[in-house]
């Protein structure tokens, strides 16, 4: 009984020096820019605060914010020295020459407001952009208000602001399922001919938002408040029936709207504007067909390794994305119960196949 005590103060306190180390690494990773070359999401702050809540130790903290850096040489944010004005602050959304300025507008903001206030503000305004920086604007914000942190905050909505990428949602009320609605996409093949001027993210999203076939979809989705529940468990059925690096986007994407939804008065609407956004990366990995119900619950069934063996498998990794998924995964787990985001998890990382 003492040894098991000892072994979960020792612990408690590995856990919280890692919680203390990842805060001086964000804050230091904070003032570089949300992108680095060419137009690539800077995950370090948001998968820093993750792999410590998964328990890393400082020295691979350290280690990894180290590795990061030198691999990807994220630059400080560009901006003009001009302030952006609260009276016409729109007027230069989605011009990323203007990230700084729109950091400092919205640090001002946040001070003035409130955190709460800032994102009850603008974010609805913002929502119809989410696609802003592939949703790693949305990212950034999620995991500012997971770790309570104001200049955070800021940071992600100037970002937000300053990589906006609206798609063009007609005004009005929609009824559909997200799921339907996808898999509607499957019956025109012209999703499957879209042309981008690169293979990013983003870039696919603008090349599908122009496409009339497209544009005929979007505002027909519902935005209640059940919507974010049908979306996750939808993104779970896609990344398990795909494991693919969009999957990724869209089950995580769900944990980001739940952590940011508590500060709207209609979250349903930026869940929408985001599972658009999905639909508009199903065609980039061919529009498949989702696995059934029987499928789903053979996953179900099987056991995955104790979450701490998936954690510290994420931990290990030098992917950005594998600590971003599994912490992902396993909170929204804790939310749900569902064990298949532990078995996708564990794929994840290796430890099923």
């Amino acid at each position: 009984m003492a040894q098991a005590q000892r072994r979960t103060e020792r612990e408690s306190q590995t856990m919280a020096n890692g919680r203390a180390t990842a805060a001086s690494l964000i804050a230091e990773a904070g003032q570089r820019s949300g992108e680095y070359p060419d137009y690539l999401a800077n995950h370090l702050p948001m998968v820093l605060e993750a792999m410590a809540r998964l328990g890393a130790t400082p020295q691979r903290l350290v280690e990894y914010a180290a590795f990061y850096q030198d691999k990807h040489n994220v630059p400080y944010p560009a901006g003009t020295g001009e302030a952006i004005e609260p009276s016409s602050w729109r007027s230069a959304l989605g011009d990323r020459s203007r990230e700084a300025d729109y950091r400092a507008f919205f640090a001002g903001e946040v001070a003035r407001l409130g955190s709460h206030e800032a994102i009850h503000t603008y974010v609805p305004i913002l929502a119809a952009g989410v696609a802003a920086s592939a949703t790693h604007g949305l990212m950034r914000l999620a995991y500012g208000v997971l770790r309570n942190d104001d200049t955070e905050i800021g940071i992600a909505l100037g970002y937000w602001a300053a990589t906006y990428l609206p798609l063009p949602v007609p005004d009005t009320i929609g009824s559909e399922e997200p799921i339907d609605l996808l898999l509607s996409m499957r019956a025109t093949p012209r999703f499957l001919a879209v042309e981008p001027e690169t293979d990013l993210l983003w870039h696919w999203i603008r090349a599908t938002g122009r496409l009339p076939e497209f544009q005929a979809l979007l505002g027909r989705l519902r935005t209640d408040v059940t919507l974010l529940d049908a979306m996750r468990q939808a993104s779970l059925a896609l990344y398990a029936g795909t494991m693919t690096f969009e999957g990724v986007h869209a089950l995580t994407g769900c944990h980001w709207l739940r952590l940011v939804s508590p500060h709207l008065d209609q979250p349903g609407k930026l869940a929408a504007r985001f599972w658009e956004v999905v639909m508009a990366l199903y065609s980039k990995i061919g529009m498949p067909e989702l696995p059934d119900a029987a499928q789903l619950d053979a996953w179900r069934a099987v056991r995955p390794p104790a979450d701490e063996e998936i954690a510290a498998a994420a931990v290990a990794s030098y992917d950005e994305h594998d600590h971003s998924l599994v912490f992902s995964a396993l909170e929204e787990f804790k939310q749900t119960g569902d064990p298949l985001y532990r078995v996708v998890a564990a794929r994840r990382v290796g430890l099923l196949p």
